[in-house]
């Protein structure tokens, strides 16, 4: 029994253990509003864990952050908004699509019609194409081919 008690908790998501008792608000209204700012902020170091789940030091203070300006009376994109102006678009889990980054969204599609325009062209180019054709044998080649084929 302890065994497998043992390995449930070894089991269980770390994330759990993120969010220190001393960071959490008063009022449960806004610790979930901070909650789910911090689920779409990434952690600046470990890169793919939100701010909500990494136990890195940035990421403890981020969401610190994310808290104080709460209880400053911001709304949610305005939080976002600061943390974004601060530390750059990086930190948001979801980037959004206007500015610079339309080119990185589009990248993905581009380059797939590209590989199958390229793709297409080849395999056409490949189907007209004459096969080489190869040069007659002269007759002392011919001659001598008959002889290694009788041997």
């Amino acid at each position: 029994m302890i065994r497998v008690l043992l390995i449930i908790l070894l089991l269980l998501p770390s994330s759990l253990l993120a969010v220190q008792p001393d960071e959490i608000l008063a009022d449960p209204v806004m610790e979930e509003r901070a909650r789910e700012i911090s689920k779409g902020l990434r952690c600046p170091v470990c890169q793919n864990e939100s701010i909500d789940e990494s136990h890195a030091n940035i990421a403890r203070d981020l969401r610190l952050l994310v808290r104080d300006r709460l209880v400053e009376g911001d709304s949610d994109e305005e939080v976002v908004d600061f943390i974004v102006a601060r530390y750059g678009e990086f930190v948001l889990l979801k980037p959004t699509i206007g500015g610079s980054n339309w080119m990185l969204w589009a990248a993905g599609p581009f380059m797939l019609l590209l590989a199958l325009t390229v793709g297409f062209f080849y395999l056409r180019g490949r189907d007209t194409a004459r096969a080489p054709q190869e040069d007659a044998l002269s007759s002392d080649e011919a001659a001598r081919l008959r002889e290694i084929l009788k041997e």
